[in-house]
């Protein structure tokens, strides 16, 4: 991926002593700041309340049920993220500027009124506060991407549109407005992110591990990726249309194998000494192994729960905080190294993944402690993140530099 030279440095420079509600303060000068501390506080607290509203520890006034989890996970936690890192690369991509300063405030005031909403003012008001944040935040990387002619990249923004529509679908069927399960467009949604995460792991993860790990020579194949993206993009659609299983399943087969026979190719036996690196290949390892349970539950023979948890909490949360550490490091102007917090974080997810699977798939009497284990890893995971990095985030760049 080529990263083109800043052409207009409008960002203005952040200074040390700012007061943080000051746009000038460096938390606000690259949408990776903001989005991705806000994401990761909201990962570790999120999943201890459902878990408590769960067990029926927590008072009626809080609305933090089943599907308060489904949405919050996806469209709260995830869809911060990805929005903090394409605001991030699209400055790398384009050499312009993306919201920063008094916008990125705004987009992420909105973003966390959605989640104070969602949880305690159910209604209307709610979804729109809700609703609102995708769109908003789509338009201004619409903008930067067209003024830079960057049309590669432009899908990206029809998919976001993509996760708009179906965080509308989810609050319609809410309200009861549209005869729909909830589930259907939280697992939309996930299939679009995973979507996202094949396309721009195909394009970065071999390039990360031939910089990265020494005598790699990873093999980059852009057909495989783009024919592995049709399939699952295709196999999501069977799968939310209700086809029948002897069409999703080979479809699903068809995505996860040639995900995984691209992730062979990048040689990830190359990285196991290099955290930074074997998290992002385990990670979009589960994509793979997400399809091939689909294939499995479109068949009957699991739950949805087991492919949908393995796609999200296995890719989705552990390419996810493989990013937020690689790029706070580089953009903060801080080594590509990981160190022993960076490796239990790794580790916390994976485990995570793992007892999650467990719970949805595996004997009735280790639901519960496998639960409860998962959510204990996952808290665990980015409550760590949020302890290390944020004072990295909070603070200038240490090398000087704008962003």
């Amino acid at each position: 991926m080529a990263i083109t030279p800043i052409r207009e440095p409008s960002i203005s420079r952040a200074t040390a002593g700012t007061a943080p509600w000051r746009p000038g303060h460096p938390v606000w000068q690259l949408g990776f700041r903001p989005f991705y501390l806000l994401a990761a506080l909201f990962a570790a607290v999120s999943i201890p309340l459902w878990l408590a509203s769960y067990l029926g520890w927590l008072p009626d006034g809080l609305q933090v049920g089943l599907g308060w989890h489904m949405h919050e996970m996806v469209f709260g936690f995830a869809v911060a993220v990805v929005v903090g890192f394409l605001y991030t690369a699209g400055r790398n991509w384009t050499g312009l500027a993306t919201p920063h300063g008094a916008p990125l405030m705004a987009l992420a005031g909105l973003w966390l009124a959605g989640r104070v909403a969602m949880a305690g003012f159910p209604g209307v008001a709610a979804a729109l506060a809700d609703w609102l944040f995708l769109p908003l935040a789509a338009w201004p990387l619409y903008r930067v991407l067209r003024r830079a002619g960057n049309t590669r990249n432009l899908f990206l923004v029809g998919l976001l549109a993509l996760l708009a529509l179906a965080n509308g679908l989810y609050h319609a069927a809410a309200l009861g407005w549209l005869a729909l399960a909830l589930s259907v467009p939280v697992q939309a949604a996930i299939l679009i992110i995973v979507l996202i995460e094949s396309v721009i792991g195909a394009r970065v993860i071999p390039m990360f591990t031939r910089n990265g790990a020494p005598g790699s020579t990873p093999v980059a194949s852009p057909k495989r990726a783009m024919l592995a993206a049709a399939c699952m993009a295709t196999a999501g659609i069977a799968w939310l249309a209700g086809a029948p299983g002897a069409l999703t399943a080979p479809l699903s087969l068809a995505a996860g194998a040639l995900s995984l026979a691209s992730l062979l190719a990048w040689q990830p036996q190359r990285t196991l000494r290099v955290p930074l690196l074997w998290i992002l290949h385990l990670s979009y390892a589960w994509i793979g192994i997400g399809f091939a349970l689909l294939a499995l539950a479109s068949l009957g023979w699991l739950p949805a729960s087991a492919a949908f948890h393995a796609l999200a909490v296995g890719s989705m949360a552990g390419l996810i905080i493989g990013m937020m550490t690689r790029t706070t490091l580089g953009h903060t102007g801080r080594p590509l190294k990981a160190g022993r917090a960076e490796a239990w974080m790794y580790w916390l997810i994976q485990l995570g993944a793992l007892a999650r699977l467990l719970a949805a798939a595996g004997p009735g009497a280790l639901y519960m402690p496998a639960l409860l284990a998962a959510g204990l890893c996952w808290s665990l995971a980015f409550a760590l993140f949020a302890l290390v990095y944020a004072p990295r985030l909070w603070r200038a760049r240490v090398d000087g530099r704008e962003g």
